[in-house]
């Protein structure tokens, strides 16, 4: 399922918040000195106006100095505690932000790598970026801060409640009149202000792939001249986003005045009330002063807590996408059988070699409802034989080979490896078992023996150097003046497409595979870089099990077996010299590629 088209409709979303507490308990000792911090400066608070009122009933009413020295002294110790406490809130929140931050990006890449690939078809990689940064953000600010004024508010307003009705029962109870009709105003608004923050989030998300796909595609868009329509299509997902944003603000500016409103009615019926009382001989004038900062310290968090109330619901949008990512499904993985017998195989593990005997028993495939790819697949590969694949685009050459090596798996029937269904083995110790080389060669930011160890940590100096020989890479590589230290960036920047596949065997013959992949390994680079690539590919698939995906028919004359596929059904199966014989479908194939070559050989 895409889950950029998923609708959330839940005004609360319990089982999120639930999820997002759990995070937050891994890190209860920041959070246990954070709610200390501010219990202690909500004590404090409530405090001062008391010290208020002392002072005027004491000194300023009887203009008496007696003792002023000691409340001096403790009005002083209170503002300094007071001062503590807020340098440890605002360093603790920080610390909880990054954490808890820190923690969910960390699952998030973690359950990336789990994935099939069959999420990775259903999800752009824009929107991903956008809920590991902004949505976490957006998510990990309002765990943090709008903790604190969560915490704190709710503290203050119990701690000023109480002294109030301990002041004067008949004030406090003038002052609590507008609750009921704070809570209509915030429920009224909060509907109306999560439902504009989903579109918006979900706008967002939309932007961000435009700007991935955009700068991922500057090429083809400059050569196509597509600029003015791209600029046209992302003018559209903008106007949304902003028309999103401002409905946002709109909803804002109304609701934080209404409350600041409700709270002004509150202080000026305390006032009303307690200026009758002192004019009775009921209250003094400390009390009421008393009672007027506490209108403004009950309101203030009320107010705050308006703020924070709206902030929730831009959170709850973005947690939502974090956690449908968080909690998607991970389709392939080891069962429970394996895992007893196993254990619990990790990437990083040293995974004994298969002997790379595989076994399709009628597989089929179906990559959505309704498109079934493969129907009663067959086939039969032995140890060390090289199997070739051609056909036309979508007749499922790739899909046979990503469920071989187990990136998707058979929606019927079953695969075997060495004799035994492969869902009954490891995952890690068939995809360790493997080597894959891609049409477009994907190199890591960072030296080129970075990239070639990559497919063995603890690969030697001598062993890397091995390995590039072997791969016809160590002469080019030489000649870069830091050599296997040479740094390259994301993608391989400044190597051409043939430098960067030769690096990429090197990486494969490194990794020691039993089962090697080629797909279409060599349609992108010239005739003299493609026989430097066959002759190195010869190397790594010499005594391993190969499937290998070819463009150029040319390319795969020596494989042990050619399948021609159309519609996942295999029409032709032999040797090059077989199926040219039989003068079928793959020898009209290969004579009309053949003398394509051979014009462009003249014209060149």
């Amino acid at each position: 399922m895409n889950e950029e088209n998923q609708e959330y409709n839940k005004s609360f979303d319990k089982e999120m918040w639930k999820k997002v507490i759990k995070y937050i308990l891994r890190h209860w000792k920041v959070l246990l000195l954070l709610i200390s911090s501010l219990v202690i400066l909500s004590g404090l608070e409530s405090v001062t106006p008391l010290l208020t009122r002392y002072a005027i009933d004491n000194y300023i009413e009887s203009g008496s100095t007696d003792n002023m020295e000691w409340f001096i002294a403790i009005y002083f110790l209170v503002i300094l505690i007071k001062a503590s406490s807020i340098f440890a809130l605002i360093y603790l929140a920080e610390k909880l932000f990054l954490e808890v931050s820190h923690s969910i990006r960390k699952d998030a890449f973690e359950k990336l790598q789990k994935l099939s690939f069959t999420y990775y078809d259903n999800n752009t990689v824009g929107s991903l970026i956008a809920r590991v940064t902004s949505d976490t953000w957006r998510l990990t600010g309002i765990i943090s801060w709008g903790l604190v004024d969560l915490f704190w508010g709710f503290f203050t307003i119990l701690t000023v409640t109480t002294l109030m009705f301990f002041l004067n029962v008949k004030i406090t109870l003038a002052v609590l009149g507008v609750i009921p009709l704070l809570l209509l105003v915030s429920v009224y608004f909060q509907k109306k202000i999560l439902k504009s923050t989903r579109e918006s989030r979900k706008y967002n998300s939309a932007i961000t792939a435009s700007f991935n796909e955009g700068i991922q595609g500057a090429t083809t868009t400059k050569t196509l001249v597509r600029e003015k329509k791209n600029l046209e299509e992302f003018d559209i997902k903008t106007e949304k986003f902003k028309s999103a944003a401002i409905k946002i603000a709109v909803l804002s500016a109304l609701f934080f005045p209404i409350v600041s409103a409700l709270g002004i009615l509150g202080t000026s019926l305390a006032l009303w009330t307690g200026g009758v009382m002192v004019f009775g001989g009921i209250v003094t004038i400390g009390t009421l002063s008393a009672f007027i900062s506490y209108t403004q310290l009950f309101f203030f968090p009320i107010n705050d807590l308006a703020r924070i109330f709206a902030n929730f619901q831009m959170a709850q949008a973005a947690g939502e996408r974090v956690f449908t990512l968080l909690d998607a499904n991970v389709d392939i993985f080891d069962h429970d059988e394996v895992l007893k017998q196993y254990g619990l195989v990790k990437a990083s593990d040293n995974v004994p070699k298969l002997q790379g005997n595989i076994e399709f028993r009628n597989v089929s495939f179906t990559y959505t409802k309704g498109e079934q790819v493969l129907n009663n697949f067959n086939l039969k590969v032995e140890r060390g034989q090289s199997i070739a694949i051609v056909g036309e685009t979508g007749s499922g050459k790739t899909t046979i080979v990503n469920l071989a090596c187990r990136f998707y798996q058979p929606t019927s029937g079953e695969i075997l490896i060495d004799g035994i269904n492969y869902q009954d083995i490891p995952l890690m110790h068939v995809q360790g078992n493997l080597g894959y080389m891609l049409q477009t060669p994907h190199l890591f930011s960072g030296t080129i023996k970075d990239n070639i160890t990559y497919g063995n940590l603890q690969a030697t100096q001598e062993e890397i150097e091995h390995a590039a020989k072997l791969a016809e890479a160590h002469d080019f590589i030489m000649n870069f003046e830091k050599g296997y230290g040479h740094t390259i960036s994301k993608g391989g920047g400044g190597l051409s497409t043939g430098q960067k596949q030769l690096i990429c065997i090197a990486r494969a013959i490194i990794a020691n595979p039993s089962i090697f992949i080629l797909d279409e390994a060599t349609s992108s680079v010239d005739t003299h870089t493609e026989k430097a690539i066959q002759l190195a590919i010869g190397q790594v698939i010499k005594g391993r099990t190969s499937f290998i995906i070819a463009h150029r028919l040319s390319t795969i004359r020596q494989a042990d077996r050619i399948l021609v596929l159309d519609k996942g059904n295999v029409i032709e199966e032999g040797t090059h010299n077989e199926l040219i014989a039989n003068e079928g479908h793959y020898y009209k194939l290969y004579t009309s590629q053949f003398l394509e070559e051979q014009e462009l050989e003249i014209l060149n």
